[in-house]
């Protein structure tokens, strides 16, 4: 769904543009540009906001899939950074109970790497620097001989975090905006900009139809994640920006190691740790590493060495063993950190910095974070525009669900969904619940049964489905689809890919040969 009402491509006659001025320019789908969005949003700005793919579909899907303090970043004494994003889980999860789950994590006790009263002093902060009312404390344990662990582990501590659809998160965050009356552009590049009367002047292109267009607006807000640094050295050559260090994390995902429902905390020989997360029933998802990256971020991918790392690590503490054949999937991510001279990529802090610029028209630049404190981030980017539009509204994010998080609590809206739709599949409404919340009745509206789902792309993806995420979610590929509405390309083969890229294409001929740039499909690891 690529808004376009106020937006004809294929004119860049100043005179004829001069119509349309957002207060606020956002470059950047991700999390953060998403988030700024629906604040601005709704606040009674008008916001355009421009991603060159589809959303989320770098960085912000590419995560380890956790909403969490970070417990490794006590460590770094990063104290201030704990407690925001402790504080931020629990807003969170409050507010997206449909796409963030509570998890509890098992760390195995190696006394070589940590002593045991390092892991309860961390542990002891990570549970009081910020008031927790949703989520368990930690505990003590002993792995019996039912754990998966390896019997040389026999303690070990226990602490709650939680997982998150990091895709989902965005699309709902670009949802909500939309609905506080955001204009949301996809597979739209910001190419250039210049400035007339304070004003920025922004040449954009339609990247289906390569076709130009300028929009005018009064700030812009530069939330490119990895590509930070590039938009502003392109299309902003005036303004000045703090270089980022970019940082990759790859992820591989394997059949389930284990049937428990907890996940684990890996200490390694390096001092990283590494995530081994129950995910999508079948799979275990394993991640993350930590590398300097040079290059286009959309080029990033998993090296051999990585692989290697997360499996002998995997290896070390599980009695099953898996090896590179077990691959069924892998992603990597780039990471936009603050450069931090010295530091090696484990330890550059994720926090953010903002960067305001006001000549020769007002310019922020978004610079780290991490998904955790992407609201937060949102908020502290409007306290610094404020004085640029002293008449927006006051923050009103904290209390606010997101789209189809309006619901308490998950049994009863499963109850609801099931006694108004007794013909729904079960494995369709386990999946529904966990992406789509209260949107379940927009997507079935006034269908009857399995026969008004329409045609079956496989693995209880209809045309029914299809149809809601191109019309309401900006969807136009089977990747879109597959990989970031869905995780459903984990179970795809290329066949069934193929088959819903044709229905696609049928129905919208500029999605035809599309290169796939992120997550592997199955059998591509």
């Amino acid at each position: 769904m690529k808004t376009a009402s106020n937006l004809t491509f294929g004119s860049t006659d100043s005179a004829s543009n001069r119509s349309k001025c957002y207060d606020l320019l956002i470059i950047g789908g991700g999390i953060n540009g998403a988030g700024i969005a629906a604040d601005a949003a709704g606040r009674g700005l008008s916001v355009g906001l421009f991603e060159m793919a589809d959303l989320a579909s770098a960085t912000s899907s590419a995560s380890t899939k956790l909403i969490h303090g970070g417990l490794r970043y006590l460590e770094n004494y990063e104290f201030g950074l704990v407690r925001k994003a402790l504080a931020e889980r629990e807003v969170l999860l409050r507010n997206a109970p449909h796409i963030i789950k509570p998890m509890r994590f098992q760390i195995p006790h190696q006394k070589h790497l940590r002593p045991r009263w390092m892991l309860r002093a961390g542990l002891f902060l990570y549970d009081n620097l910020s008031r927790r009312t949703r989520l368990a404390g930690s505990t003590s344990i002993r792995f019996g001989e039912q754990s998966p662990i390896l019997p040389e582990f026999t303690h070990g501590f226990e602490y709650s975090d939680c997982f998150v659809d990091d895709s989902r998160l965005v699309v709902l965050n670009a949802r909500l905006a939309q609905e506080k009356g955001a204009e949301i552009f996809v597979r739209t590049e910001v190419t250039k900009a210049q400035t007339k009367d304070g004003i920025w002047e922004v040449t954009v292109r339609d990247c289906d139809q390569d076709e130009y267009r300028v929009v005018r607006a009064k700030a812009v807000i530069n939330a490119a994640g990895p590509w930070a640094g590039q938009i502003i050295g392109d299309a902003f050559p005036e303004v000045k920006v703090k270089p980022l260090r970019l940082v990759k994390g790859s992820h591989i995902i394997v059949p389930r190691i284990y049937n428990q429902d907890k996940a684990f905390l890996l200490q390694t020989e390096d001092g990283r740790v590494v995530f081994v997360i129950p995910y999508q029933k079948s799979f275990s998802l394993i991640g993350t590493t930590d590398k300097n990256y040079v290059g286009n971020p959309r080029d990033v991918d998993i090296s051999a060495d990585e692989k290697i790392y997360l499996i002998d690590t995997v290896n070390q503490y599980f009695n099953a063993k898996i090896s590179s054949t077990d691959i069924i999937s892998h992603y990597s991510g780039v990471r936009p950190l603050i450069d931090e001279e010295g530091e090696t990529a484990s330890k550059v802090s994720r926090d953010y910095e903002l960067e305001l610029t006001v000549k020769p028209a007002p310019i922020l630049n978004v610079l780290g974070g991490k998904i955790t404190t992407y609201r937060i981030l949102a908020e502290d980017a409007l306290k610094i525009l404020r004085p640029l539009f002293p008449n927006m509204g006051d923050p009103w994010t904290s209390n606010t669900p997101l789209s189809g998080g309006d619901f308490t609590q998950p049994s009863e809206l499963e109850s609801t969904i099931q006694a108004r739709f007794p013909w729904l599949p079960e494995d369709i409404l386990s999946r529904w619940l966990q992406s789509y919340g209260t949107l379940i009745m927009d997507i079935i509206g006034d269908i009857e049964s399995t026969e008004g789902l329409g045609k079956h792309f496989g693995h209880g993806l209809h045309e029914r489905e299809v149809e809601y995420l191109v019309a309401n979610e900006w969807a136009v590929e089977a990747e879109d689809i597959l990989w970031r509405r869905t995780k459903l390309g984990l179970l795809f083969s290329e066949i069934q890919v193929t088959n819903l890229n044709n229905y696609l294409s049928s129905r919208n001929p500029i999605t035809l040969d599309k290169e796939t740039h992120h997550q592997k499909e199955v059998g591509s690891a």
